[in-house]
């Protein structure tokens, strides 16, 4: 497959839709395996400290937080912490549906937590390299960055 057949590909619906549903999965699992952390300070600490165990970095914001200025400086730092560390990164655009994801699985339904902006999947095992939703992620991030798309934007699936 070339690389123009990759990227036309690369931005169907369908191809959109099996990404999302395979972060939902790798949330999943992270979530029951305890190897998610959440939010813009705590993500700080775990770049700073263990970067080397950080397989995907999750940036999510809506439409009001992308008028947050401090909140666009925090993404940017963490971004090039992530490019410079080979760190996948991805964005959610609809970050009430990683709530509800999130929410269900940490909480059961609880209280929100008070900051869903980053998100960082970590590697605790090496038989999560295996997982393929988590091969998936990895694959989408690397065709996007081919096509120059450094974050690509996703949209995880309604339910």
């Amino acid at each position: 497959m070339t690389l123009e057949e990759l990227a036309g590909d690369h931005q169907t619906l369908g191809s959109m839709d099996k990404v999302g549903n395979a972060l939902e999965e790798v949330l999943s699992k992270a979530l029951s395996q305890r190897s998610i952390t959440i939010g813009v300070y705590e993500a700080a600490k775990l770049l700073n400290v263990d970067p080397d165990n950080v397989v995907l970095c999750l940036l999510a914001a809506d439409e009001e937080d992308n008028q947050d200025v401090a909140l666009q400086i925090h993404f940017t730092l963490i971004q090039a912490f992530c490019c410079e560390n080979d760190i996948n990164i991805l964005r959610v655009s609809n970050p009430s549906r990683l709530a509800d994801l999130l929410l269900l699985g940490a909480t059961g339904g609880g209280e929100q937590p008070a900051d869903l902006h980053c998100i960082l999947v970590t590697n605790p095992h090496a038989s999560q390299w295996k997982d393929p939703a988590l091969s998936q992620l990895i694959c989408f991030c690397r065709e996007s960055r081919y096509m120059d798309q450094w974050v690509p934007v996703i949209n995880l699936p309604e339910r």
